[in-house]
Parts: C-alpha cells; sequence; structure tokens
C-alpha cells in the first residue's frame, strides 16, 4: 500500500515536471520563432545603423533586447544582439501590405506602391555651425524614416550638400533629384530663385524648413514654409496679445537698451491698443519706486510688456517688480515676454511661474517630457553624442518636420496641404498647421504662447 501511494505521488511529480518542461520548450520556441539571427557589434557601429543593416525599426532591435531600455545602456564593441524578424503590425488600411511596402494613398495622390523619395538639401559638413546644425537636423529625418518604418512606410532618402557657396544648379542635375516627391531645403535664400523653379518644372513639393527671404511663396504652390518672416510673427503675436489679454491693464517698462530691436513688436502693439482704446502705461526700469508704482493698476489685472529680450534687463524687471509686490501684494501682474526668454530658464524661472509669465514662440521644447526624452535617448544611441544645447533642438525639429510630412504625403499623396485634421501628429516640439497663402504655396500659421503657470506647470497654448 506505502509502495503503491509512493510510485502514484511519484507518478504525479514526474508529469508535472514534464507539463512543466514541455511548455518551457513551447514558450522558448516561441520566442526562438521571432529571432532571425544575431549580431556582434563591430567598433563604431551604431543602433541606428544595425537596424538598417537588417531593416527592421530600432523599436523593433530594442523588443528583441530588453537590456537597451536601460537609461545608462550603451553599445560597446563585441556586445552581441539579437536581430528580429521585421515587424507585421501595421495600421489597419495597410492591413494587406509588407513592412517593406508603402500602402497605395488616398484617391488622386501620385505615390502608390513604392517608396516615398526624400530629397535633403541643406548644408551639411562640419565646417561651420551652419553645417552641423543641419546635420543634427538631418539626424532628425532619419530617425523619423526609422519610426515610420513600423506604419508599414518605406522611405526612399537622398541628401546633397549645398553649403552657401556652392552652386545648388550641380545638384539638380542629378537625376534621382528630378525624381524626389518632397524636397526639403535650402537653408539660404539665394538658393530659393533655383530651386523653386525646379520643383514646380517637375511637381515636387517643397518644404522650407527654417526662416529665410522666400518670395517665390506668393506664387508657387508646391512650397511649404514652416517658419514665418518676423514681421509677420509680430503680426499674429501682436493680433494673439489683444485677444488674450483684453481685460488687463498693460504696462510698458523701457529698459534702455540701445541694441533691442524690440521697438517693431512695441510700437506694433501700442498702436493697436490705441485704435481698440484700450488704456497703457509707460514707464522706465531707472524710475523711482513711488514713479514706478503709479504705472501699475490696483482694480485690474497687470500684463508687462519690456522693450528689451535680453536677460540682463529682464533680471532686473523682475528685481524691481519684487519689491513693488512685496509692499503692494494685492497687484495681479503677469510677465509677457520673447521667445529669447525660453534661454533663460536656469537664471529666471522662478520669476516666470511667479509672474504667471506668457512667452510667444514658434515652439516649445519641453525636457520632461517622455517623448522628448526617448528621442534625446535615440539620438545618444545611434549617433553617440548629445543633441547641441541650442533652442530649437535639430534633431527633434527634423523628427517632427519629416514625421509630418512623410505621414501626409503617405496618406494623402501630392495632395497633401498640412491642413487641421488631415490626421493626428502629436508634435514633440514644432507644431505644424498650414494655409494657403494668396494663390501661392502654403504657410504656417501655427503660434504658441508658453505659459509658466504660478502652480508651477507649463502650459502651451496654441493658436
Amino acid at each position: 500500500m506505502l509502495n503503491f501511494e509512493f510510485m502514484t505521488r511519484l507518478l504525479r511529480y514526474f508529469l508535472l515536471f514534464t507539463l512543466l518542461f514541455v511548455a518551457v520548450g513551447i514558450i522558448s520556441a516561441q520566442e526562438e520563432s521571432s529571432i532571425r539571427g544575431l549580431h556582434k557589434v563591430k567598433r563604431k557601429e551604431t543602433i541606428f545603423g544595425i537596424s538598417r543593416m537588417y531593416d527592421i525599426t530600432i523599436e523593433e532591435l530594442i523588443a528583441a533586447n530588453p537590456e537597451m531600455k536601460d537609461p545608462d545602456y550603451e553599445l560597446k564593441k563585441g556586445d552581441v544582439l539579437k536581430i528580429p524578424f521585421p515587424g507585421k503590425t501595421v495600421e489597419a488600411t495597410q492591413s494587406q501590405t509588407k513592412p517593406s511596402e508603402v500602402a497605395p494613398v488616398a484617391s488622386g495622390g501620385e505615390i502608390k506602391g513604392r517608396p516615398i523619395r526624400l530629397g535633403v538639401m541643406l548644408p551639411l559638413h562640419d565646417i561651420n555651425g551652419d553645417g552641423r546644425r543641419m546635420v543634427e537636423y538631418y539626424r532628425g529625418i532619419l530617425m523619423a524614416c526609422d519610426s515610420l518604418k513600423k506604419l508599414g512606410m518605406s522611405v526612399d532618402v537622398h541628401a546633397w550638400n549645398t553649403p552657401e557657396n556652392g552652386d545648388i544648379r550641380t545638384v539638380l542635375l542629378d537625376d534621382d533629384a528630378t525624381k524626389c516627391d518632397l524636397i526639403i531645403g535650402p537653408l539660404y535664400s539665394k538658393q530659393m530663385d533655383v530651386l523653386s523653379e525646379f520643383v514646380k518644372t517637375y511637381d515636387i513639393r517643397l518644404v522650407i524648413p527654417f526662416s529665410i527671404n522666400a518670395p517665390q511663396l506668393t506664387t508657387n504652390r508646391n512650397i511649404f514654409q514652416i517658419y514665418q518672416s518676423p514681421t509677420t510673427q509680430n503680426e499674429q503675436t501682436v493680433t494673439h496679445f489683444v485677444s488674450q489679454f483684453k481685460d488687463y491693464h498693460p504696462v510698458f517698462i523701457d529698459c534702455n537698451d540701445s541694441t533691442s530691436k524690440k521697438g517693431d513688436f512695441t510700437t506694433a502693439l501700442r498702436r493697436q491698443l490705441e485704435q481698440r482704446d484700450i488704456v497703457y502705461s509707460i514707464t522706465n526700469l531707472n524710475s523711482s519706486a513711488e514713479s514706478f508704482q503709479k504705472a501699475f493698476s490696483k482694480t485690474k489685472k497687470n500684463v508687462v510688456i519690456l522693450n528689451t529680450g535680453r536677460s540682463k534687463e529682464l533680471g532686473v524687471a523682475f528685481s524691481k517688480l519684487n519689491g513693488l509686490t512685496l509692499n503692494n501684494s494685492d497687484l495681479d501682474i503677469t510677465m509677457f515676454g520673447y521667445t529669447d526668454w525660453l534661454l533663460y530658464t536656469r537664471t529666471h524661472l522662478d520669476n516666470f511661474y511667479k509672474y504667471n509669465t506668457y512667452i510667444p514662440s514658434a515652439f516649445y521644447y519641453n525636457p520632461v517630457s517622455l517623448a522628448t526624452q526617448r528621442l534625446q535617448q535615440k539620438y545618444r544611441w545611434n549617433f553617440h553624442s548629445d543633441m547641441q544645447n541650442v533652442l530649437p533642438r535639430f534633431a527633434i525639429t527634423g523628427f517632427d518636420h519629416a514625421y509630418f510630412f512623410l505621414r501626409g504625403l503617405h496618406k494623402y499623396g501630392k495632395n497633401f496641404n498640412g491642413a487641421a485634421g488631415m490626421f493626428g501628429y502629436p508634435p514633440v516640439q514644432t507644431p505644424l498647421q498650414f494655409e494657403r497663402y494668396g494663390n501661392g504655396g502654403l504657410r504656417n500659421k501655427t503660434q504658441l504662447f508658453v505659459h509658466y503657470k504660478s502652480d508651477h506647470t507649463v502650459e502651451t497654448i496654441k493658436f
């Protein structure tokens, strides 16, 4: 009897062990079935380069090698990586499309069943700041192309170095240039005449990524201009200011900065206020405490405007306001600034929050955003360096631009016009929303007010 019970218990354990062994084997087999091979890392190889070598996305490579998710992970020579098969998950409208192909676009588009052909014509060199910034911007474009792979998209990228003293006409002789669906560039105004005629002749969409003089926008419907001229930016800022602060008492502070170029804005704003019969005050950083106090309203909210964007005068203004509010705690004061001020958060952040500061800008770099942190980490992995510590971050700008336009071309073909609602893309740094400029091209009309709230949070108000 005891022997029988012992044998029964032994048999039960044996069956249980067998089932566990089989289950583990099934799991291991499933895991191995998703891995097509191993790669031993060589000197100077990058995550980006390895993923392109095997026609997979960075996300797919990381998923197969979870240790890469560690924030302190660094790719080193001799590391052995698992290489997965390319993913098969794409958007619902692309369910029959292989990951290496591009699904047909909406009716009316010319891009069907082939990669989108992207041309980049920028100064891509290491000679000066222009080249180094544009190299970083171009790297952001490549990161966007890699991310779009998992949506079933494929992009054929051609890049040409077009320095300031170069002749862009030699680049345009390349047959690959004539076959582009989209060209991003140029950086220099003097290259616009030739390039504008080129894209019109070959029906190519042209994205001007930075602020240059491009009068061709008024007549060439193939052009997208992302950054507006300073005059247009001032006009829009004045319009949005009057709308946002219509119930405030404006206080202009003369900062005695003879180098300032903010006079165009303050003059236009004062003219608009006068046309609307809105009373405002003018004071000076050198005014006595008593005279300075008289410029502020005790019955209405006050909004303060300086006539300089420099950090030094801004610091003096905050000191002056701190002295004022120390003895007049009932005063309600909001500060309105300039895009330059986004560079001064390390010095003035506490006062930005204290005075409920609004800063107009065409972009917002949010270092605590998860999307920003992911891009910065991927950039570090791919290119073994950090992004330049400037605003905006050029790699993130390149990512936003490429992701927006390539998805637009993919979905709508050459009918894509960048209007609001064509598809949902939350930008990491640079919002984009275009409108037709007369009978010419398309111009980004988006502007932000970056609002540093008194509860120590930041919101972006998009117009």
